[in-house]
């Protein structure tokens, strides 16, 4: 089986060698060159700074919340109910 393939590698390369084919050189390139990666990495920098530059902005013009104490309360008072009945049912996790 072995000696059918390696005539059969031989036959193939002897009719690429007729079209004028060198099989080293026909292998397909992969991969990227290093100007075309440069071009993409100075692409995504600039998507980059604009996103920041953007996010920034809305941060700066929307002030953060925050809950009233008398709110921040209510929620506390609430979360001890709801933990105390579910430690009265024998639960662990709510």
């Amino acid at each position: 089986m072995r000696e059918k393939i390696d005539a059969l590698e031989r036959e193939l390369n002897v009719i690429l060698e007729a079209k004028g084919t060198d099989t080293a050189s026909s292998k397909i390139r992969k991969g990227m060159s290093a100007a075309g990666r440069a071009r993409i990495a100075a692409a995504q920098r600039k998507r980059w700074a604009k996103a920041k530059r953007n996010n920034k902005d809305s941060a700066e013009t929307k002030p953060k919340r925050k809950a009233s104490v008398a709110t921040r309360k209510r929620l506390a008072a609430a979360a001890k109910a709801r933990w105390a009945k579910a430690k009265a049912a024998g639960k662990k996790t709510l």
